[in-house]
């Protein structure tokens, strides 16, 4: 089941309201994306940290509708 890149973006900025997000499908299937999201709620976290939050705010579909996200994170400039 392919997932659409609105929903991944108002999943994320659900949970992460000031987030400028950047979707692209990968392969047009809608399972394989790369995202790259900036918020300032990432300050002081590391990667890791970070990346733990949007898979969060994914609520769970990551590996059922969401087959692959590569994903990059950063604070505002």
């Amino acid at each position: 089941m392919a997932m659409d890149a609105g929903d991944i973006e108002r999943l994320i900025k659900a949970a992460l309201p000031d987030a400028q997000v950047t979707i692209e499908d990968l392969r047009g299937d809608g399972d394989h994306y790369a995202c790259h999201v900036v918020s300032a709620a990432f300050t002081g976290k590391n990667r890791v940290q970070q990346h733990q939050m949007v898979y969060k705010a994914l609520q769970g579909r990551m590996g059922t509708e969401l087959h692959a996200l590569a994903l990059q994170t950063a604070t505002p400039e």
